[in-house]
């Protein structure tokens, strides 16, 4: 087994808390916005998924990297992570499924992770003090010239990002034969929502997030549907106007992450940046129509203002968390659009909100149904 020597690296906080660690031998700094997962499994879908694309990762499990990667076990092309911190960082891997070691893995990408670190102590100080902007360091760069770069870090509040994770051009996924087809809005889309539509027998283009709506509406679409992404819905102006054109289509519309944000803000209804978000693998949802509870994936920093929803007269909760609150689900009452602000394609997590996909496509067919009557 090599031995591998592990040089001090530090975690700088933006009100100036330093906590201390190890380099695992990536030399370099990376800025962020840090929030932490509590989920145990599942590392590798969280690297890559685009929603998590500006923020620097703490992992609350202790063990990173045991079970080595896979190239099946990915949400996009690239780690979309700023960095990660975590208590101890395994080089050694074993997995009959794994091809590489997490260290390789993130020396190809050159993501700086900082390792050795409290992290109990590091989750307890954010949750009482909420996200914010910080910097792992891992190649000495004094404290002082990391506070100065750091106070130049832009705030997640009010910051646009969905470009820089969406598609620069359309492309198709599934059976081209499939029944149904799908226009998808692409504003950091996680590779197993197009699965599962796929598998639901949907033929699915994908348009880059700044797409107008007559090319959208030019595949001759039976639905669409509004991804999951990073950053801030609010600047997203153009794309709310898209929401807006869609919802006027009268064809069904399905949004998850911030794609159930945009459609919020469509009807009028604010978001606000939460104190610390909402991510995690084990976070338990009510289903208000059912009456039964869902334990569900979640990754967002923000949310719809349920005070506003709830007055609309157009909208209803159809999902709340029943931790905080806060709104989960919701859906229009004149239109066939409904969202939820967790992820129902999992990947990581578990399964109990598929059902979801199973209600767009059954929404999809009631809508055929009548135009065809």
């Amino acid at each position: 087994m090599q031995h591998t020597t592990k040089t001090a690296a530090i975690l700088l906080l933006a009100d100036g808390t330093i906590f201390h660690g190890k380099s695992i031998g990536i030399s370099g700094k990376t800025f962020g916005e840090v929030c932490f997962n509590t989920g145990m499994t599942g590392y590798q879908e969280i690297f890559t998924d685009p929603s998590y694309f500006g923020q620097i990762m703490v992992a609350t499990n202790p063990h990173i990297g045991n079970y080595g990667v896979n190239v099946n076990e990915v949400e996009s092309d690239k780690i979309m992570i700023s960095g990660l911190v975590c208590k101890n960082f395994s080089f050694n891997h074993s997995r009959p499924d794994s091809e590489s070691n997490l260290y390789d893995y993130f020396s190809t990408q050159n993501l700086i992770c900082i390792s050795d670190v409290d992290t109990r102590a590091l989750v307890s100080y954010i949750r009482d003090n909420g996200a914010q902007n910080a910097v792992i360091c891992t190649d000495g760069t004094s404290v002082e010239e990391l506070k100065k770069q750091l106070s130049n870090v832009p705030d997640m509040k009010g910051l646009e990002l969905a470009s820089k994770v969406s598609t620069a051009a359309p492309y198709f996924f599934g059976n081209e034969n499939a029944t149904y087809k799908i226009s998808a809005l692409d504003l950091g889309i996680k590779r197993n929502i197009l699965r599962n539509l796929a598998k639901r027998d949907c033929y699915v283009k994908v348009f880059p997030y700044n797409t107008p709506f007559d090319e959208l509406k030019s595949f001759n679409p039976d639905g669409y549907f509004l991804s999951n992404g990073p950053g801030d819905p609010e600047p997203l102006e153009q794309v709310i106007g898209t929401a807006q054109k869609m919802i006027a289509s009268d064809k069904p519309i399905f949004g998850i992450c911030l794609g159930h944000q945009i459609i919020g803000l469509a009807n009028g209804v604010s978001t606000y940046k939460m104190f610390n978000g909402h991510r995690g693998i084990n976070h338990p949802v009510m289903n208000v129509l059912t009456g039964k509870g869902e334990i569900t994936s979640q990754n967002h920093g923000f949310a719809v203002n349920r005070e506003e929803l709830e007055k609309h007269s157009d909208l209803e909760i159809t999902h709340y968390h029943i931790n905080d609150n806060t709104v989960a689900g919701m859906r229009m009452k004149s239109k066939n659009c409904f969202s939820v602000q967790y992820h129902p394609e999992a990947s990581p997590g578990p399964h109990d909100s598929e059902y979801l996909f199973d209600d767009f496509i059954a929404n999809i067919k009631k809508a055929k149904n009548l135009q065809s009557v």
